[in-house]
């Protein structure tokens, strides 16, 4: 499904190389994590994969079944199946939750050649969907993750790829800052929507996390690549031993 090979990418305004030689493929049904020291280029991945400005590729491919994702516009990202949980979620003043994803979801649908839902239609969906993540009525009502905590910014980026249903689902250290019960229900979102035709890359710090989504792979990222791939174990042994012999060994 995502099919990363020799992706070099630097900063625009410092003309500095963050990654440097990413592969990876990931294929539908799969989940996979990567973990890695601060610094690596784990956000950096995450953000060039979803479009974001300030980021040149100099070199490399990146495809979503086939197709070329770093010639795409966001939306047209999106609209292919792309979906980023940001580690810091931002605050929309003025434009409400409600509106926000149903907007968000019809505009999916249109993409897709499906028919916009209704009203009626998407209030039972958003809210059976709420229920599950804890999200009460009022949330829903505010601006978009306006005086949200963080574990009820990060549940909300969860109830929006619920809605949105995407094929790539991208978390960029969703786990920061929740405690542990946020973090149950955050994995349990995601659980929620594992299946044989979507596939997730998990961006963490924390094994902790993955106790819960119980990954297929773990990549350990490093200077800007993947150094080493395992399976869950790989995550333990980082949770016990730390970074040091890992980079160690990647010199």
């Amino acid at each position: 499904m995502l099919n990363i090979n020799n992706l070099h990418v630097k900063l625009e305004t410092e003309d500095k190389q963050i990654l440097r030689g990413v592969n990876l493929v990931v294929g539908a049904g799969e989940v996979h994590a990567i973990m890695g020291p601060n610094g690596s280029g784990k956000s950096t991945l995450s953000y060039v994969l979803s479009g974001k400005d300030g980021y040149t590729v100099t070199d490399g491919t990146a495809k979503l079944d086939g197709a070329d994702l770093l010639a795409m516009e966001p939306e047209d990202r999106a609209a292919a199946g792309l979906f980023l949980a940001f580690q810091y979620p931002v605050e929309i003043p003025g434009v409400g939750n409600m509106t926000f994803l149903r907007t968000a979801v019809n505009a999916q649908r249109k993409s897709r050649g499906q028919a916009e839902m209704s009203a009626g239609e998407f209030l039972k969906v958003v809210r059976e969907k709420a229920k599950r993540l804890s999200i009460d009525a009022d949330m829903m009502k505010r601006p978009v993750n306006v005086g949200f905590s963080g574990g009820e910014k990060k549940r909300n980026e969860i109830l929006q790829m619920a809605m949105l249903e995407p094929r790539m689902c991208i978390l960029d250290e969703t786990d920061s800052g929740l405690d542990v019960d946020a973090m149950k229900l955050v994995a349990d979102g995601v659980n929620a929507l594992r299946d044989a035709g979507r596939a997730f890359l998990v961006i963490t710090h924390y094994q902790r996390l993955l106790d819960h989504i119980r990954p297929d792979v773990v990549h350990i990222m490093a200077a800007g690549r993947i150094i080493k791939t395992g399976g869950p174990e790989l995550a333990m042994e980082v949770e016990k031993n730390g970074y040091a012999d890992l980079l160690a060994g990647a010199v």
